[in-house]
């Protein structure tokens, strides 16, 4: 076994593990974070096969790229910072899943090569590289250019709710309400609200006692004479 074998099983092992880690963390920060490592893992493997060219892509391209808008669009959707309850659902569904196809991955290609050394290939070069980019592959690459570009704006859009909404119209003050009367105290004996009748035998009781008056002052002016 070389060193290119050692540092291939280390490399795969990372890649893997941090994978792993991926789709079975509850910290979505954290989980973006296992991601670099993977595809940080990936590069260098890459290196490790002599591909130059492309592990510097992945890193560029994939890290600081991709990476970096996932985390992006986390702070500004607001997504929970800390752990979220709902990723934490049993995984055993997805282990079976997973490792059943990587199980039929596995025996597919070795069924396919049969453990057959195969000839290299003459090695790429920049300038192959962007001529299959930018030549057969040129519309799967601007494709994906403007999907990075709408998930960018849709996380703007969902982390300001107000963008595009309808002001809801300003609510008219309600009526003033007339003021209703005090409410009436239990009635003190004697303190009955004088009436048109009562003011009406005041004023008889009145002219009765000036008709009094006047006929004693009549009746003593009468003896005096």
């Amino acid at each position: 076994m070389t060193v290119a074998d050692v540092l291939l099983l280390a490399l795969g092992a990372v890649a893997v593990g941090s994978g792993a880690l991926v789709v079975t963390s509850s910290h979505l920060v954290r989980s973006g974070l296992y991601l670099v490592v993977s595809l940080g893992a990936i590069a260098g493997l890459y290196l490790v096969l002599g591909a130059e060219l492309v592990a510097w892509v992945q890193i560029l391209v994939y890290v600081g790229a991709v990476v970096v808008l996932l985390l992006f669009a986390v702070m500004l959707t607001r997504a929970p910072i800390g752990p979220s309850p709902d990723l934490d659902r049993p995984g055993l569904p997805a282990a079976l899943i997973g490792g059943g196809v990587g199980f039929g991955l596995a025996v597919l290609f070795a069924d396919a090569f049969h453990w057959v050394r195969y000839p290299y290939p003459e090695p790429g070069t920049a300038e192959r590289v962007g001529e299959q980019i930018f030549g057969a592959w040129v519309l799967p690459f601007e494709v994906v250019s403007i999907l990075l570009l709408s998930a960018l704006v849709g996380a703007i859009v969902l982390s300001r709710p107000d963008i595009g909404a309808r002001l809801a119209p300003e609510p008219t003050p309600p009526a003033p309400t007339p003021a209703e009367p005090p409410p009436a105290g239990p009635e003190q004996p004697g303190s009955e609200r004088p009436g048109p009748d009562t003011d009406d035998a005041k004023a008889a009781g009145l002219a009765a006692d000036e008709t009094e008056a006047d006929q004693a002052t009549d009746a003593t002016k009468g003896a005096q004479a």
